[in-house]
Formats: structure tokens, C-alpha cells, sequence
């Protein structure tokens, strides 16, 4: 990861960034009635192997890791509440117009790649997105491609890590095109979507029409960041709320105070149960054009 020798608040909290988002930044699309039926007669009937987007509800799959089954995703509307454009200027959003009890988790950067965790994702198959950075990635691109196969889409976070804000236009379409064609080989599928490291620039006009000339055609701010055992919150409250983007990261002990990437994604769907939420698949809120 790049490190960067400028004050910025959301240095403070490493990749992630913890402060509030800048204020006037646009959402996209508008709030749909979410669909109140659930996707639990197909994990129940033993469809879920079949369908690598069901999640899991084997209550003894669960309690290997620790866990109690989260209730399953619900049925994301048919009219999608963020709609994105082939042309023109980018959406910037970091929340999901939705009444549904829904979150989104998202995982960035790629250094750490522990087996385990690939394993708890087969046994579980909460889904996520993951935005990748070549940096951390390129000594085992592999590592990615089961998650991929669960249905976790991979999504575009640069090739160095720059905070955007800090390097010319120029400098910017490096990292976000350079990112965009590797993944695009690697995996298969071009990312349709960017997250700026540090969510710095976010909201910038330079940045957004670098990323236009790049591919993407949404920027991907957040709501929350998970830490090692709770959440950073940007609002006063300290709550979720429905439709809500989490960061969290690739990380193990080095970075986590000992703990291991399992032990904190546990620790995330935890404080996700605790108020009342489950997790859905970001892709099936977002119309592509």
C-alpha cells in the first residue's frame, strides 16, 4: 500500500478512511419498495450449491465459525434503486436506496489471502464486493477466483493505491485504467465499478472524469468501517441503517492486532445480526447500462 505524505483524515483508520463522507456528494437512483419475501425455500431445499448467490442457513455451518445462520438475503427489487448510465458523469454513492433490513459488505485492497477465509465463504456464502488493487494482488491473482466463483464481483481500487487527490489527471487514469485492464484479464469481467483509496477525491471532478475515460460507472463510497471486533460509524447514532455500505478489508495479524481475517469477518456479521440487519449482494441493486 502507498504510503502518502499528506494530511488526510482518512488516513487515520489505514485504507479505509473514517470521516465523514464530503457533504454534497450525489446518490444515485431513488428508493424502491423492497420485496418482503426471502430466499430461504431455496437454501432450504438444498439449492444453494446450485445457486453460489444463496446464503447458506445450515445452522452447523454457522456454528463451525462461530455463528448463529443469518437470516437469508431477500429477494432484491425488480426495479433497481440505483441505475447506472453508459455516458456522462459518474454517480458517487455510499448507501442503497432501499426499506428493505438490508447491508452491503465490501472488501478492499487483496493482501491478505487466507485460505481459511475462502473456506468460510463456501461454507456460509454471505455475499460481498471485492475492490482490488494490483499492488496486492499480483503475487497470487488466483487467490480471488473461488470468491469470484461464489458470485463476489471484483470491482476496480487502482493499481498503487495513490491518495487521487495528490496526483495529476494523468497520474489518475494510470491507476484506474492500468487496474481496470489487469482485472479485466485476470478475472474475466470488467469492473463497473470504483473505489478511490481513502475514498480520497471521491466527489472531485477530475477524479470522476477519470474514471469515465477508465470504464467504471459508479464511484463506491461507504457508511461504515469495520474495525477488528466493531464498526466506525460516520453518523452520530452509531447505527446501521437500511441499505447502509460497509468497508472492511483484506487483512490479517499483521494488521489486525494478531487476529485473523475469519476472526474479524465473525466479528462483522455479528454487529450486522445484533441490529437486526442481513447482508445482500450489491450487484442486484444496480441496474448496469
Amino acid at each position: 500500500m502507498a504510503a502518502a505524505a499528506v494530511s488526510l483524515a482518512a488516513l487515520a483508520t489505514g485504507c479505509s478512511g473514517g470521516g465523514t463522507a464530503p457533504a454534497g456528494g450525489p446518490t444515485a437512483g431513488a428508493a424502491s419498495a423492497g420485496a418482503s419475501s426471502t430466499a430461504a425455500s431455496a437454501a432450504a431445499s438444498g439449492s444453494a450449491a446450485a445457486d453460489p448467490l444463496a446464503m447458506s442457513t445450515d445452522a452447523a455451518l454457522w456454528g463451525k465459525w462461530g455463528l448463529k445462520p443469518m437470516r437469508p438475503s431477500p429477494v432484491p427489487p425488480a426495479d433497481k434503486p440505483i441505475k447506472l448510465t453508459r455516458t456522462g458523469k459518474v454517480p458517487v454513492f455510499r448507501s442503497v436506496p432501499t426499506d428493505q433490513k438490508v447491508v452491503f459488505v465490501t472488501l478492499d485492497d487483496g493482501a491478505e489471502k487466507d485460505p481459511r477465509f475462502v473456506a468460510m465463504m463456501r461454507d456460509l456464502k454471505v455475499p460481498f464486493t471485492m475492490f482490488l488493487m494490483n499492488d496486492t494482488i499480483k503475487d497470487d491473482y488466483g487467490y480471488f477466483k473461488p470468491l469470484q466463483a461464489l458470485g463476489n464481483s471484483i470491482q476496480n481500487h487502482t493499481l498503487h493505491h495513490p491518495p487521487m487527490s495528490t496526483v495529476s489527471a494523468a497520474r489518475q487514469r494510470e491507476e484506474v485504467c492500468g487496474d481496470q485492464k489487469i482485472l479485466t484479464t485476470q478475472y474475466g469481467v470488467a469492473p463497473f465499478l470504483f473505489r478511490p483509496p481513502y475514498g480520497d477525491g471521491a466527489y472531485s471532478s477530475t477524479l470522476n472524469a477519470s474514471v469515465q475515460a477508465c470504464g467504471p460507472r459508479a464511484i463506491v463510497y461507504w457508511k461504515e468501517t469495520m474495525q477488528i471486533t466493531g464498526m466506525q460509524y460516520q453518523t452520530g447514532d452509531k447505527k446501521l441503517q437500511d441499505g447502509d455500505i460497509i468497508l472492511a478489508h483484506f487483512r490479517g495479524p499483521s494488521e489486525l492486532k494478531g487476529e485473523t481475517m475469519t476472526a474479524m469477518f465473525t466479528n462483522l456479521l455479528k454487529r450486522i445480526q445484533e441490529q437486526g440487519f442481513t447482508v445482500a449482494r450489491l450487484d442486484d441493486y444496480i441496474q448496469k447500462p
